[in-house]
């Protein structure tokens, strides 16, 4: 995929939510997401096997999972961190809205609920 120009990051007030009951467990985590925000304005869409669009959502927007997610608060697991994030990517608009952050360990998948909720 071609280089876009600076993406614009948004988060649902849920995401918010997500980080502030993570970032207590996490403290690296607003860290790590700078980090992703600039992989991200890089290259945006799924890149396997680090990130991947959900499918069966039937929703026109392209919701991306990403299963491989740095962390430094946990030493030695490099990318294998157990984070999963979903976001929106609006390429027109050049836009990434970030929906939900979660531990594997928390949670099996991501709220589908929530997704279908936010994005049409």
């Amino acid at each position: 995929m071609k280089k876009m120009s600076r993406i614009t990051f948004e988060e649902l007030p849920e995401f918010d939510s997500d980080l502030k009951k993570l970032i207590k467990k996490y403290r690296s985590l607003n860290d790590d997401l700078a980090v992703l925000r600039k992989v991200l304005n890089d290259e945006p869409d799924e890149r396997p096997p680090f990130s991947f669009r959900i499918s069966g959502l039937r929703i026109k927007t392209c919701l991306i999972k990403i299963k491989k997610i740095a962390c430094k608060s946990l030493k030695g697991r490099g990318v294998n961190s157990g984070l999963r994030l979903i976001y929106a990517l609006y390429e027109k608009e050049n836009k990434i809205v970030f929906a939900e952050l979660y531990h594997k360990n928390d949670k099996e998948n991501e709220d589908r609920g929530r997704i279908i909720k936010n994005f049409k």
